[in-house]
């Protein structure tokens, strides 16, 4: 799949932008605080129906505006797909095909990206929160159903520990509705951590043949799921509902006590191994660099292998981030087969051929130029 053409109306500091992209590499080019990575992340709003950068969506809005339209027009495999995506302060509107979505979870994976920014190379020395935040997004493009479910959780979650403060300050004292809150918790908790675990086993396999193969076959990488209940890959869904049960009555006390849910899939995190040491505690910066470069090329092939198209490719000012053999690696990775967008003040130092067939277009004070 790729993105012919793309209209932005009062996103960050576009005014009006109308542009036409090829499907190859995209090199958007120019100084800092130009809006070169306001477009890439505006291709990726589109498809996510939010920002890497921000979780605030009026962020994404023009100053002194009210609302913001991103609009593209994507070509997949059974033909065109126009979308719009319409971020005002009361929400957000999403329409595919002209028709407007009812859930955002029916609009994302309509489009399919992989951004690779300088904070995805923290993806394994960052905090758990940053791993916990890519599976979430990764697994959403391709199931739409886990989007509805990790929603669901949250709710349930925001319900449950709303009750826990109630019981910790003696407004409550009836345990039943803790009792209902913590079975529907524990359902949906099944559901999301049987789909982590299935979605890293997949990740695992694309990304294993990638790192030896960046690594000129030096190393292995393995990836590994780090639940904060006792539940296990192997273990069907009713012997994860008993361990969650088990454990929940154990901290039940503890967890009146603090006012809080102490456990669950918001808790979780992975583990990166290499040759069979923990990456974030012992790897050194290259080997931090090739496992976050590794997940990424995995990640294109994952998806392509579960919906038959590849993703778009964002590379927002990566590569001058990775030394020249990893970028060789990268860009020989996606030659000619993935649409890809590349921002970077200079692409001086990159000698390769990719780059250099690639459509080139200037970023200066809200306006993009292809440069002929």
């Amino acid at each position: 799949m790729h993105i012919e053409h793309l209209f932005l109306k009062n996103y960050r500091n576009y005014e009006d932008l109308e542009v036409q992209f090829e499907n190859k590499v995209n090199v958007i080019l120019g100084e800092n605080a130009q809006g070169k990575t306001n477009v890439m992340e505006s291709i990726y709003v589109l498809a996510m129906a939010k920002s890497h950068r921000t979780s605030n969506d009026k962020d994404l809005i023009r100053w002194d505006e009210e609302y913001a339209k991103i609009e593209g027009r994507i070509q997949k495999r059974n033909g065109s797909l126009p979308m719009e995506l319409i971020i005002s302060k009361k929400g957000k509107k999403a329409k595919c095909n002209h028709i407007e979505q009812q859930k955002l979870s029916q609009y994302v994976g309509n489009m399919n990206v992989v951004m690779f920014a300088p904070e995805d190379l923290h993806l394994v020395k960052g905090s758990p929160q940053v791993r916990r935040r890519f599976i979430d997004m990764e697994i959403g493009q391709v199931s739409p159903v886990y989007l509805h479910d990790i929603s669901q959780y949250q709710k349930i979650m925001q319900q449950r520990n709303h009750y826990l403060k109630l019981l910790q300050t003696k407004k409550q004292t009836d345990h039943t509705m803790l009792e209902i809150l913590t079975e529907q918790f524990i359902q949906t908790a099944v559901k999301i951590v049987s789909k982590r675990f299935e979605f890293l086993r997949l990740l695992e396999k694309w990304a294993m043949p990638i790192h030896e193969g960046i690594s000129r076959g030096l190393e292995t990488l393995k990836i590994e799921y780090k639940p904060s209940a006792d539940v296990s890959e192997q273990q069907n869904s009713s012997k994860m509902v008993m361990a969650y049960e088990d454990k929940f009555s154990k901290i039940k006390n503890r967890e009146i006590e603090r006012g809080t849910t102490m456990f669950g899939p918001h808790r979780d995190d992975l583990l990166f191994f290499v040759n069979g040491r923990d990456v974030q505690t012992f790897g050194s910066q290259g080997q931090q660099r090739t496992t976050a470069l590794s997940v990424k090329l995995a990640e294109i092939e994952l998806i392509h292998s579960e919906i038959g198209e590849y993703p778009l490719l964002l590379l927002d000012d990566v590569l001058s981030e990775l030394d020249d053999y990893r970028q060789s690696h990268l860009l020989n990775t996606i030659q000619g087969k993935v649409q890809t967008f590349v921002t970077t003040t200079s692409v001086d130092g990159i000698d390769h051929q990719t780059l250099k067939e690639a459509a080139a277009f200037n970023v200066e004070a809200g306006r993009v130029n292809k440069i002929q």
